[in-house]
């Protein structure tokens, strides 16, 4: 019940109907499909978008338990490692596109729209919890640092990317498989079974969520109509200097 009020506060309220919204077509659109095709080949979406809502969620906790004249509490500690454990879920939707390489498929376009669609909303997914991160880390260490914590989250978000793709670990695997992933994360830091268009891989979709994210961040900063007229009868009712 509380994380559906922290969902629906005022000042989240319209990023999150429309990542609702967004969603629900997307659900919509794959249940469709499946129906459509009598095959469950793209049930995982539905899954992945699931996933994708978690990094959301965390962020929410984690700027609820941030008080601003304290020193950070273990839940907000706490809230803030399990965003950045999920957030690469979001983003991670992109790599699905790899299903449809694998054979011929007579309804390319169809499944291209449904992929993208859903990797589009999980985009936006993550880029709201990073925003919000971005803005507590603002506010405890100044703007730069926001902007460093920006960076930082795509380059882990990558990795973590890397390996749920290409060594086929979950989130949960930190608990679940620790030993495991641990090895993994040290084959790839020793350069053990590389590739260098894996190397490529991690640098690449860094550089794209980071991109990504800086264009949306641009967009959603632009001035309304309404603040530019405000701002321009500001101008001419200011006093002229004698």
């Amino acid at each position: 019940m509380n994380s559906l009020k922290l969902l629906f506060k005022r000042e989240t309220l319209a990023p999150v109907a429309a990542m609702i919204f967004a969603s629900a077509v997307c659900v919509a659109v794959v249940i469709a499909r499946i129906a459509w095709a009598g095959q469950i080949r793209y049930g995982f979406l539905a899954w992945n978008l699931f996933l994708a809502w978690l990094p959301l969620l965390f962020a929410l906790l984690a700027r609820e338990h941030y008080r601003a004249d304290e020193k950070p509490g273990w839940r907000f500690l706490g809230f803030s490692a399990a965003w950045l454990l999920f957030f690469p879920n979001a983003p991670y939707i992109f790599t699905d596109l790899t299903h449809l390489t694998s054979r011929y498929f007579p309804h390319f376009w169809v499944d291209l729209t449904v992929i993208l669609s859903t990797a589009f909303t999980g985009l936006m997914l993550g880029f709201v919890s990073l925003y919000l991160m971005q803005s507590v880390v603002t506010r405890m260490l100044g703007h730069a640092a926001g902007w460093l914590f920006v960076a930082g989250a795509a380059g882990l978000g990558s990795f973590g990317i890397y390996l749920g793709r290409f060594l086929r670990f979950n989130s949960w695997d930190v608990v679940a498989k620790p030993a495991a992933l641990y090895q993994g994360i040290s084959s790839v830091a020793t350069g053990q079974n590389a590739h260098p268009t894996h190397f490529a891989f991690l640098v690449l979709f860094a550089t794209f969520i980071f991109i990504a994210y800086v264009m949306l961040y641009a967009l959603t900063h632009l001035p309304t109509a309404a603040q530019m007229q405000i701002n321009a009868r500001d101008k001419t009712e200011s006093p002229t200097p004698a």
